[in-house]
């Protein structure tokens, strides 16, 4: 952001420079692109920024500016005195470039992950699953359901420990929480995220290629609203969760049955827990319900869709029977003060009073929806845009705040196996319960 500054206010003097002496200073503007493009190349060899897309157009407009100057100084053409209009012109379009070349920055700066609190060192690795008995529906070529998955396990580390299966939200990718796997981990969890092929905002597959977000399924997903009609926002959600407990189901099967992973040894396919945020929330509280080897499972910020049954009196029919495992509810403002409200958090709401003892309910005030992700890191200021409002809890907060509930609780049923005990749990973070 210091270099841009700069870039900014010597634009700014090189026209009052123009402006003052009539000239378009050739030399002077020659040497200044050059410099810059130098100043670029020097940072990035000395990792002072992490080089990538970032700066991809940013070093291109300096680049192609720097190459003009130079050519146009070396013809040394005699040109007519400027007038103020013209180079206040060239000054404004050459800033504006600038300004877009440098987006992806300002949109997506720099971030550091949170540092993690356990005792075990991280690997990651990248597996393709290739699920035979479903034919891909979001593309016209069909073949098998392709799947690429994440996993975050400890090295160097002995015994067996328990499985988490990460469900990313509607335009998510399967690292939009890293944040968290990473903590897990470092505890000892292996921790598994999937790219749901076509809903994930992208994949890229075995072959390098690189999978979109399918376009129909993008237009359902802003034009779904349950308040309007309800029908139709239940046959959308059987069909997405269709889909992504599909897939879940899927990964979980192979990974008990497949032995020829190494890091595949290490889990306790008897301790299994899911995870997922939004629509993979609602996808992992599917799978709670459906699955006997379930041991817990978080919902952060996701209605119960699995378990709209119909619609009666434009009104959901939820599934009647208890949850069958523990469950966490973790909501941000987006939807604390809306369960009553919305739909489809008609469980949600009931479960705030019901005397469930498998159900459990957590609100991080101050925070929004997409809070709950690493987005809040990776882009603060499309997270604000998206979230609608401005959090006044800090992001390295809420992350480790989300990070050491989902940490108490997986280990509370999936480690221990000891009741969860909620008043200490409400008092280990009460600065943070609303």
């Amino acid at each position: 952001m210091i270099f841009i500054v700069l870039l900014l206010v010597f634009e700014t003097a090189l026209m009052v420079c123009r402006i003052k002496t009539k000239s378009i200073q050739r030399s002077i503007t020659a040497i200044l692109r050059v410099v810059s493009v130098l100043v670029l190349a020097v940072v990035a060899t000395l990792s002072v920024i992490e080089w990538g897309f970032r700066y991809y157009a940013l070093a291109g407009v300096l680049a192609a500016s720097a190459a003009v100057n130079i050519i146009e100084f070396l013809r040394k053409k005699t040109r007519p005195e400027l007038r103020r209009i013209r180079i206040i012109r060239k000054t404004a379009v050459m800033l504006m470039l600038i300004l877009l070349a440098s987006l992806p920055t300002i949109i997506f700066p720099e971030y550091k992950l949170l540092p993690t609190t356990g005792e075990y060192q991280i690997k990651t690795e990248i597996k393709y699953f290739t699920d035979e008995s479903r034919v891909e529906t979001y593309n016209k070529q069909g073949g098998a359901r392709m799947l690429v998955v994440e996993f975050w396990h400890p090295v160097n580390a002995e015994g067996r420990f328990p499985l988490v299966v990460f469900s990313h939200g509607s335009f998510g990718i399967r690292s939009s929480n890293e944040t968290l796997f990473r903590e897990l981990a470092s505890h000892g969890y292996i921790v598994c995220s999937i790219d749901h092929t076509y809903q994930c905002f992208y994949t890229t597959d075995k072959d390098g290629n690189t999978l979109l977000m399918d376009g129909g399924y993008a237009n359902e997903i802003r034009r779904e609203n349950a308040r309007e009609d309800k029908q139709n926002s239940l046959a959308l959600y059987r069909k997405w969760m269709g889909i992504r407990v599909a897939d879940i189901n899927f990964v979980i099967d192979t990974i008990q049955s497949d032995s020829t992973e190494e890091f595949y040894r290490l889990i306790d396919t008897k301790k299994t827990g899911v995870i997922g945020h939004s629509l993979g929330g609602s996808a992992a509280l599917g799978v709670g319900r459906v699955r006997d080897d379930i041991g817990a499972v978080i919902a952060l910020e996701a209605p119960f869709m699995c378990d709209i049954l119909n619609v009666e009196n434009e009104t959901f029919v939820f599934e009647s029977a208890e949850y069958p495992v523990p469950v966490l509810n973790v909501y941000s403002d987006s939807s604390w003060v809306h369960l009553d409200e919305w739909p489809q958090y008609a469980e949600n709401a009931r479960l705030l009073t019901n005397s469930n003892k498998n159900a459990y309910n957590h609100h991080i005030a101050g925070v929004g929806h997409l809070s709950l992700t690493d987005l809040s890191l990776a882009s603060p200021l499309l997270t604000h845009l998206l979230n609608g409002n401005i959090s006044s809890v800090s992001t390295k907060d809420c992350l480790a705040h989300l990070n050491k509930i989902c940490l108490v609780f997986f280990d509370c049923f999936l480690k221990d196996n000891e009741p969860f005990d909620i008043n200490s749990f409400t008092l280990c973070y009460k600065d943070y319960v609303s």
